[in-house]
């Protein structure tokens, strides 16, 4: 079954990719990684000359703005006013991190976009179809879209708060096929691999139930929560809901990608199950909460 479902991913036709902060950057410094960039770049190029539409789903802004500035914590080197910091630091940061990518973009003839999004955006209706309208014109065009949350502006009302729910919410709004989640782990295991040697690795999630949900929250005692599964359950719930596969997968070699393409059985990948009476506005506007 998993070989059969893992061959239908050559075929999908609209994928939307999240890559982390950390696997942009030098771990040691902060600073951009751009050979792990141009990698990455030249990638998503490949499988739009394919004839894909490609979506980018980036971090990195504010810890760009940071290291731009010279700052290394926030929340202890400015206390009270931290978060207007952080917003001006996510101002800075995301024009640098933008100028990069176009230029590493261009070098393969790529135009690229950007488009900042809030949570407002998609429980707002007229701002939702905006922004699908948006997406459509872009995909139309070639263009590969790069989508990060608005920092500068959001505020905890108002931000949907971190980019794997902010991919699954992207993939969902544009109708997207497949989701890939580029993390620091293989996958999904059942308990953290780092801390418990017997965790065991799981490669295919046929139907996402209540019971794996839950592994990925501290709460539970499953210390998966706190390496940040979670919010990857949470995407695969929103993405498999509207009728995207799910992979998550382990960026340290970011030429994966093309080989989650190929159809190899490499991360978790999760089932799409559509679901009609899935509300993407009502869910988002309930994220937080």
């Amino acid at each position: 079954m998993n070989e059969e479902i893992r061959k239908r991913i050559k075929d999908k036709k609209r994928i939307v990719i999240k890559i982390g902060s950390s696997s942009l950057q030098h771990p040691e410094t902060g600073d951009l990684d751009y050979i792990r960039m141009e990698v990455l770049i030249r990638e998503l190029c490949d499988l739009r000359n394919q004839g894909k539409d490609v979506v980018l789903v980036s971090s990195g802004a504010i810890a760009a703005g940071k290291k731009a500035v010279h700052i290394k914590d926030i929340n202890k080197e400015h206390g009270e006013n931290h978060i207007a910091v952080k917003q001006a630091c996510a101002a800075i940061g995301q024009a640098r991190l933008m100028m990069t990518y176009q230029k590493i973009f261009a070098e393969y003839n790529q135009v690229t976009a950007q488009i900042l999004m809030t949570k407002n955006t998609i429980v707002d209706n007229l701002n939702r179809y905006n922004a699908h309208n948006t997406f459509s014109e872009l995909l139309k065009m070639g263009v590969i879209p790069i989508v990060n949350e608005n920092d500068t502006v959001a505020t905890y009302e108002i931000e949907i708060g971190d980019n794997d729910t902010l991919s699954a919410v992207v993939a969902a709004l544009i109708g997207a096929d497949l989701l890939i989640l580029l993390s620091d782990i293989d996958g999904l295991y059942t308990d953290d691999p780092r801390k418990n040697k017997n965790a065991k690795f799981i490669d295919l999630v046929d139907h996402l139930d209540e019971e794996l949900m839950s592994m990925g929250k501290a709460s539970t005692g499953s210390s998966v929560g706190t390496g940040g599964m979670n919010t990857k359950l949470i995407a695969a719930k929103i993405a498999t809901s509207a009728g995207a596969d799910m992979i998550i997968a382990n960026s340290e070699d970011i030429r994966i990608i093309h080989r989650i393409m190929d159809g190899r059985n490499l991360g978790t990948l999760f089932v799409a199950h559509k679901d009609d009476d899935f509300d993407l506005p009502e869910f988002v506007a309930d994220y937080h909460k």
